[in-house]
């Protein structure tokens, strides 16, 4: 995706080292971080400078490049795999990650491990780039049906969708996968308005989702979490989109706290509500979301703190809350499989089934 008229990945290499956004510093200010060890690559993705499903993977594959170049023995090996699988525990995009990698090194000489992590990360970085372009051409079929069901029966031709926290290009390597039908739509010409929650505590949909899609030039409006419900009620909605960090291998899926209460609206009011993932997202050891999928619960400071510009341009942390009163942090929670419309992948569009999933991915659901 472009920012200021030049082409971005959220993830690229120069020479011994992994070059990042830091998405901490997102909208105010456009900086990319240089991560050289395990340590700063594990840093990374705990501190949210690197955040998204696919992008902790790729990042924590990389890792494992940089660990490589200190140490390449089996013991160091281990170790990496061992540190980066504990820095989230939602993600499951990052075990699968970490298990290609693993299938790659464990068999290789360690004079080669250095040279294999390196191509094995860069091969799954350009996957991820294809997978999410074959996401958004998928997604794209939906957003045109609106568009023309619009048109047929005389209504207003914008097609107005809602998502939730970020699942676009910074989610990913590039292009995304919740945004990536929306910037494809935008590019072909359908008309388009998105209303990006502002998803509390950490704001990715009011900074993160926000900031791309006005540098994409996508018409766009940022909007309280709780008034979703309320645009759905008054027909303000024609879908919603969103990402997820896990989909069980019977549809259900975990994304940011408070998508839950969006599909439960949507249901409500008859909104088509979608998820958008690539396989690496889906879990087939998992088959009930909400009694095996963990969810990571982050410091409360998140929720009684913000982060914000001042009058001034400085970036200034403020306490939001009443002192000494305690804060819950869950940082996801679980959409059934009932709630789902269907779930957009890289090679179709779904039932939130386990059979209709199976159909797309035979040789991973067996």
């Amino acid at each position: 995706m472009r920012i200021h008229g030049r082409h971005y990945r959220t993830i690229w290499t120069q020479d011994n080292h992994v070059t990042v956004i830091d998405q901490t510093r997102l909208p105010h200010a456009f900086t990319t971080c240089d991560l050289s060890t395990l340590d700063e690559a594990c840093h990374a993705i705990q501190s949210m400078i690197v955040r998204g499903a696919p992008l902790i993977g790729i990042t924590a594959a990389y890792g494992v490049w940089l660990a490589m170049q200190v140490a390449s023995d089996d013991q160091a090996l281990e170790e990496a795999l061992t540190r980066l699988g504990k820095t989230r525990p939602t993600a499951v995009n990052l075990h699968w990650a970490l298990e290609q990698m693993a299938k790659v090194l464990r068999p290789a000489p360690s004079s080669e491990r250095v040279a294999r992590a390196k191509m094995e990360a860069d091969r799954l970085a350009d996957e991820d780039v294809a997978c999410c372009h074959a996401i958004g051409i998928e997604g794209l079929s939906v957003i045109r049906a609106l568009h023309q069901q619009k048109l047929k029966a005389g209504q207003n031709q914008c097609v107005n969708i809602l998502t939730h926290c970020n699942a676009g290009w910074l989610a990913t390597v590039d292009w995304g996968t919740a945004l990536a039908p929306i910037y494809l739509a935008h590019d072909e010409g359908i008309t388009v308005h998105v209303y990006v929650d502002e998803t509390r505590p950490r704001n990715q949909g009011a900074s993160l989702s926000a900031y791309e899609l006005h540098a994409h030039g996508v018409p766009h409006t940022i909007l309280v979490d709780n008034a979703g419900g309320h645009l759905m009620q008054h027909k303000q909605i024609d879908m919603c989109i969103v990402g997820a960090d896990r989909v069980t291998s019977c549809g259900d899926a975990a994304n940011k706290i408070g998508t839950y209460l969006k599909a439960l609206a949507a249901k409500d009011n008859d909104v088509p509500f979608y998820f958008a993932v690539p396989s690496s997202t889906i879990d087939w050891t998992l088959s009930d979301g909400l009694r095996d999928i963990p969810i990571e619960e982050r410091h409360p400071d998140e929720v009684t703190h913000m982060a914000g510009a001042t009058e001034n341009g400085t970036i200034a942390r403020i306490q939001i809350s009443s002192p000494g009163s305690a804060a819950l942090n869950p940082a996801f929670d679980v959409t059934p499989a009932r709630l789902i419309t269907a779930i957009i992948t890289e090679r179709g569009i779904v039932s939130a089934n386990r059979a209709a999933l199976a159909s797309l991915f035979p040789e991973l659901a067996s």
